[in-house]
């Protein structure tokens, strides 16, 4: 059987797919909110900075390492990270659970494994795709993370010009703050021109990530490797 709820707490809005029937994710991130709300309350930098922070002690929840982490490698503000690290402990420990099926999608960052091929929507309000496309994944035994930075629709802060930028990786929480420091970076007088810029910042992290997805009005930049592309609804699950 597969299990699809929403979990609301405040600003984390995850809708799950699971093959859990029982799973009290719910308490778990409560659990995992307090210890983020404690941090930010002891140095409120965590949440304003937009940069890394290099006085992160060792003995701080993993929440926080995590995002810190994933801070560090993009060069990015820790909270750029916040959604795809929630999804990535919670898809974690689903897993940990017994789970071979899992999708946490908090917001459109997503941490899952399947055993089932699934097609995973990209959302970019792009006027030419008309979110019509996705990525038609393969069963896996390990989590992966699918997560997208926009300069035009959710709550992201970005600097740059594109529809989305969609970044795939081992960990949601790098595909989080990764999706947020190449996105910056789509600038230029040209669309071509700053896909390009993007995709060449984003060279300087491909050790951290499976495939980067750009979209900028009519032109689609991409680098690394990436699932099959289709067209697809939201989520397409093959039984």
């Amino acid at each position: 059987m597969i299990y699809n709820e929403n979990l609301m707490i405040k600003e984390t809005n995850i809708s799950l797919t699971t093959d859990l029937k029982d799973h009290n994710l719910n308490d778990y991130l409560l659990s995992i909110r307090g210890d983020l709300i404690e941090y930010i309350n002891y140095n409120s930098l965590f949440l304003s900075s937009l940069k890394p922070l290099n006085n992160i002690s060792y003995d701080v929840k993993p929440i926080i390492r995590l995002m810190n982490d994933a801070s560090n490698i993009a060069n990015v503000g820790p909270m750029a990270s916040v959604a795809g690290a929630i999804s990535e402990v919670s898809c974690n420990y689903l897993i940990n659970l017994g789970s071979h099926y899992s999708i946490v999608n908090n917001g459109g960052d997503i941490s899952l494994i399947n055993n089932k091929k699934v097609t995973c929507g990209i959302f970019s309000e792009n006027d030419y795709l008309k979110n019509s496309f996705g990525f038609k994944l393969k069963t896996r035994k390990t989590p992966i993370g699918i997560c997208t930075s926009s300069s035009k629709t959710g709550l992201s802060l970005s600097f740059g010009e594109s529809e989305s930028v969609t970044v795939v990786s081992k960990k949601a929480s790098y595909a989080d703050s990764l999706a947020t420091s190449i996105a910056n970076h789509v600038k230029g007088f040209e669309n071509e021109e700053a896909i390009q810029n993007a995709l060449e910042i984003a060279e300087n992290f491909k050790e951290y990530f499976d495939g980067v997805l750009i979209i900028k009005e009519g032109n689609v930049g991409t680098l690394g490797k990436l699932p099959k592309i289709v067209s697809t609804k939201p989520f397409d699950i093959d039984y």
